[in-house]
């Protein structure tokens, strides 16, 4: 008989919900014993922490430990989890299982600071930071906790990953092993609040509108969100009009991060400070970091966290998976569908038992050694996993598709001296950024079909002939758009787009989504906010009516276009209310006024001197 168990944790992007997994049989009262300490850190504060040690006490057995902004529930030591570790196969194995509030949050003291800047000295107690605790956290445990092996690893998802990645800073000799997983790298550039300066309002919204309350004592219990006083966010958004009037009418100015982020709209010192991969040098755990092609808020991070201990570490055991899924959707899902599209395989049942599992096996307690290759990244389309002995991979050939007249587009340049393709975006009538309503961002939108936004005049496509022969685009995809714009600032999303044949067949058995031929299959989309295509630090204006260039990389892909398929590309001005509004006029838009909102019409230059095309790597 299967019971199915279930705990959630409920937080959006940043927030990981960790849903339980179903079990047979297995209950962790019996299994493990639980012990909660409060942990004393260098500069005095205490850091709650649970334990959860294996009943049997013959063996010794290695710490398996995230660290949590997002409560460590149940509190009390006769409450017990319903699982444990990352998957059940871990929990099955035996581990000591540890589980922390980090500063500031839950049942922690101290304050909490969002990606808290860490300090580059740690001269007295009081330079104390995330990873002065982290080391902290772990020299208490190996030398109290009984029947601990030495060995430590780290793991967390989202928000969790970005305290496993920081774990990787000056680490303590005991951590072996890390897995940061949809950690978060940049704020500003590329995960949940910004992407390429462009804030990601809903998320933000409604993550910071809970999650961002202050906590002036140590609580169980989480802050409510603010409740949307219309369930459809797009009507909602518009009614609530310029990003400003969010705190002037709903947050008040008590949400300390909102403020900052309306205080810092261009990439100062405040978003370079909490910049995680930077700091990437020395480091000594073994390390897999883990990304989901699918995920919405946090797949920059693990290209850049991946990237810089690459580049900077090259004789450390570093391993990038990445498969096709949503928001840790490894760990909470079985990884066959996402949306209307099917991956053919169990994909998360594979990684946790195969990959992850082996992976941890391997560096804490000694197993066999993990046939893991640099990088392991599933291909969709083909919808199989493909190994590579570096990401992005050197066999591959970067070409050019370049836009032509009548939506057409292809590998050859234009030749033509005018071409161009024009429409208005009015900031009153923005692009929706899915066909569906919710009031929290849907994670299917990411797999979605994109007709409905390819019906509207403020959207132009760009697509090939049918494929002869399959086709594979692998790695980064760089986007450079000729522009021209009657207003002084514009935002630009690009959309790499899979067009099923009109015979497409249902990939998900239980898809509610029948017609799928001639479904627009989003491969990847983001978003560039003009004023910062020549630096994110200094942002500037277009100059009305003139040509201008507008160069942008989309994050990651390695999708492979079947034969009877074709390559779409769409370009908006609008991503709404995924995406704040931009004015369209050169103002600090977190200030904006209503009077800032303008209708502009925007051009896309496709002529030989003035080409537009995406570039991406054809895998051999």
């Amino acid at each position: 008989m299967k019971l199915s168990q279930c705990a959630a944790v409920a937080v959006l992007s940043l927030a990981v919900v960790f849903i339980c997994r179903s079990q047979e049989r297995y209950d962790v009262s019996e299994q493990y014993t639980k012990h909660e300490y409060s942990i004393p850190m260098r500069d005095g504060i205490t850091l709650f922490t649970s334990v959860y040690a294996p009943v049997d006490t013959t063996r010794s057995y290695p710490i398996l430990m995230t660290r949590t902004p997002y409560s460590v529930a149940p509190y009390g030591p006769g409450d017990y989890k319903s699982s444990l570790g990352p998957s059940d196969t871990a929990m099955k194995e035996g581990y000591i299982f540890v589980y922390q509030d980090v500063r500031g949050r839950m049942m922690s003291q101290g304050e909490f600071v969002d990606i808290r800047p860490q300090h580059p000295s740690k001269a007295t107690a009081a330079d104390a930071d995330d990873v002065t605790d982290t080391y902290d956290t772990i020299d208490w445990l190996v030398k109290r906790l009984p029947h601990n092996n030495g060995r430590v690893g780290l793991y967390g998802i989202s928000y969790p990953g970005y305290y496993a990645a920081v774990g990787l800073i000056e680490a303590h000799p005991a951590l072996k092993a890390v897995s940061p997983q949809a950690p978060i790298d940049d704020w500003f550039i590329g995960d949940d609040f910004h992407h390429n300066g462009a804030l990601f309002l809903l998320d933000a919204f409604n993550f910071m509108s809970g999650f961002g309350q202050h906590r002036p004592e140590p609580t169980q219990g989480y802050a409510r969100g603010y409740v949307h006083t219309n369930p459809d966010p797009y009507r909602f958004f518009l009614g609530v009009g310029p990003v400003a009037n969010i705190n002037r009418n709903i947050f008040k100015n008590t949400i300390r991060f909102w403020n900052d982020m309306a205080e810092h709209g261009a990439y100062d010192h405040f978003w370079k400070e909490r910049n995680v991969s930077s700091r990437m040098k020395n480091v000594r755990p073994a390390v897999m970091t883990v990304g989901g092609l699918f995920d919405a808020e946090d797949f920059y991070g693990p290209l850049h966290i991946y990237g810089a201990i690459e580049r900077n570490n090259p004789q450390a055991t570093n391993t990038l998976v990445v498969g096709p899924w949503f928001h840790g959707g490894w760990f909470r899902s079985p990884g066959e569908e996402l949306g209307n599209i099917g991956f053919g395989s169990r994909t998360s049942e594979y990684y946790r038992d195969s990959i992850e599992a082996v992976f941890f096996r391997y560096h804490l307690k000694g197993g066999d050694a993990p046939s893991l290759p640099e990088a392991l990244v599933f291909q969709t389309g083909s919808n199989v996993w493909k190994r590579y002995a570096e990401w992005p991979p050197a066999s591959v050939q970067r070409k050019k598709l370049y836009f032509h007249e009548k939506g057409g587009m292809s590998f050859m340049p234009p030749e033509i001296a005018e071409g161009f393709d024009e429409y208005v975006s009015d900031p009153n009538r923005p692009v929706p950024y899915t066909n569906e309503i919710h009031v929290n961002r849907n994670r299917e939108f990411m797999t979605e079909d994109q007709r409905f936004a390819f019906y509207r005049p403020d959207v132009v496509s760009y697509e090939t002939r049918v494929l002869d022969e399959d086709l594979t685009l692998t790695g980064p995809v760089t986007v450079n758009l000729n522009v021209s714009t009657t207003g002084t600032d514009a935002d630009f999303v690009v959309k790499v787009i899979d067009v099923l044949p009109d015979d497409a067949k249902p990939s998900v058995a239980q898809s509610s989504y029948s017609p799928m031929g001639g479904y627009q299959f989003p491969v990847r989309m983001d978003v560039m906010r003009g004023k910062f295509r020549n630096s994110f630090e200094k942002p500037e204006p277009f100059t009305p009516n003139a040509v201008t260039q507008v160069r942008f990389t989309l994050n990651d892909i390695n999708h492979c276009f079947r034969a009877g398929h074709r390559i779409m590309v769409q370009v908006q001005s609008s991503w709404f209310p995924l995406v704040d509004r931009n004015p369209q006029t050169f103002v600090d838009i977190y200030h904006a006024s209503d009077a800032d909102f303008r209708k502009a019409t925007h051009r896309i230059h496709r002529t030989a001197a003035a080409p537009s095309f995406i570039e991406a790597g054809i895998a051999q």
